[in-house]
């Protein structure tokens, strides 16, 4: 990097940051009573609930490790972070933080030394979380057993590392606030809407994100680069859009997994089996409720999708008889518990990530109570070449009535090495 560019980069730093001060007054604080996030048992068992609501051991937690003592790897375009240490050690967790202290980072998305935290914490929906719920929460954490884990530093690049970088993001995308309900609907509603806007932090994965990583929040749908897999629009029907479900099929596709013509893989059957299957049947029918009215989104124009070549279709055919009718049926219909492939949404979508890992990967739905033992798909890596899945996944997306573009073997290679999480 050239010195003047350097220059330049400093320059604009230094003026986000001025701007970010000048528009500082927005940090919120909330007071509360001390007997709001006392060690009692109620105080406990209720944060214990809204830590699987907001599934934050999920993140919290490396693989292998102790529960809630950091330390997780989360890839982004701009660099790794590892998430921190939560228990209640007083050294390396955040033994010594205050409720204050806890709120303030939920809701202003700012640490106990003053540091502005990043947003891969998703405080930019933590913050319409209530100060009785943060406080239930940090009862619950405090009671956690002390994990004595370092914090590993995060490896960003510059200038994604600065703080003033950060400052200026916040000044962008970020604004405290509090969940406000909507009067003209009813509580259950409304109860929905805050869990799926604020703890549940939906958006996270099922929103675009611009190149400095901000969600439009709009449950439009997202790609999620750093993992690989694509989350669903959840209000286009063309998509995972809801609208025109049963609030019952809803209510069993999250509590348990599996629901008529539908199922759960990849990073959201994690979220089933650490978070929705534990919540209560009204919770989680309150989010249906919710997710079931968001009205339908844009429909993107898109370009009629090109007919595969009738040699791929000729040996996607082949491949499909040999390796997947036995499970899906001969012309895609699904046989016993195996979804249909003909009409199935997760296959024609513009992104074709999902499938091509599904191949490559296999997959299950999770084991909840609600489904103990679920049916799966083996992987098919070890098996078919990047051609070969290439081949296999553009038939089944041109096949009986499906009409999406085919796949090349780039993208197969791309992710054939991408890790399940």
């Amino acid at each position: 990097m050239t010195r003047r560019l350097l220059l330049l980069v400093g320059a604009l730093l230094a003026a986000l940051a001025i701007a970010a001060a000048l528009a500082w007054p927005r940090e919120q604080f909330v007071p509360a009573s001390p007997d709001a996030w006392a060690g009692t048992s109620n105080n406990i068992a209720r944060g214990a609930y809204l830590a699987r609501a907001g599934d934050c051991m999920a993140c919290h937690t490396a693989r292998g490790g102790a529960p809630y003592a950091g330390g997780r790897a989360m890839e982004t375009p701009f660099g790794t972070l590892y998430t921190p240490n939560i228990t209640s050690d007083r050294v390396t967790g955040i033994g010594k933080w205050s409720a204050d202290d806890f709120w303030r980072a939920l809701h202003n998305g700012k640490s106990r030394d003053g540091r502005l935290l990043y947003p891969a914490f998703p405080y930019t929906n933590y913050t319409k979380v209530a100060r009785a719920d943060a406080d239930a929460l940090f009862a619950y954490l405090r009671s956690l057993p002390p994990r004595q884990v370092q914090n590993r530093p995060h490896a960003l690049r510059f200038p994604y590392d600065s703080q003033l970088a950060l400052a200026g993001w916040r000044l962008l995308y970020f604004k405290p606030g509090v969940f406000e309900g909507d009067a003209t609907r009813d509580a259950q509603w409304n109860r929905g809407a805050y869990l799926v806007e604020g703890l549940g932090h939906c958006s996270a994965c099922h929103s675009a994100r611009n190149r400095l990583g901000a969600s439009d929040d709009g449950l439009g749908g997202g790609l999620i680069p750093t993992i690989g897999w694509y989350a669903p629009s959840l209000t286009a029907d063309s998509e995972a859009g809801l609208g025109k479900w049963q609030e019952d099929h809803i209510v069993q596709l999250l509590r348990t997994g599996v629901a008529p013509g539908a199922s759960v893989t990849g990073p959201m059957a994690e979220v089933v089996a650490q978070s929705l299957q534990h919540m209560n049947e009204g919770d989680v029918r309150a989010m249906a409720v919710y997710l079931k009215s968001l009205p339908a989104g844009p429909v993107a124009a898109r370009e009629p999708a090109p007919r595969p070549p009738e040699q791929v279709l000729e040996q996607g055919g082949q491949l499909y008889r040999q390796h997947c009718a036995a499970c899906h049926g001969a012309r895609g219909e699904g046989l016993g518990p195996y979804p249909a492939l003909a009409g199935n949404r997760a296959l024609t979508l513009e992104e074709p990530v999902n499938a091509i890992r599904l191949v490559l990967n296999g997959g299950f739905a999770p084991a909840t109570a609600g489904n103990p033992r679920p049916y799966g798909m083996p992987p098919f890596s070890h098996v078919l070449d990047d051609a070969q899945v290439a081949t296999l996944v553009s038939y089944l997306r041109a096949s009986w009535g499906n009409k999406a573009a085919p796949v090349t073997s780039a993208q197969v290679n791309r992710y054939r090495a991408v890790p399940l999480d």
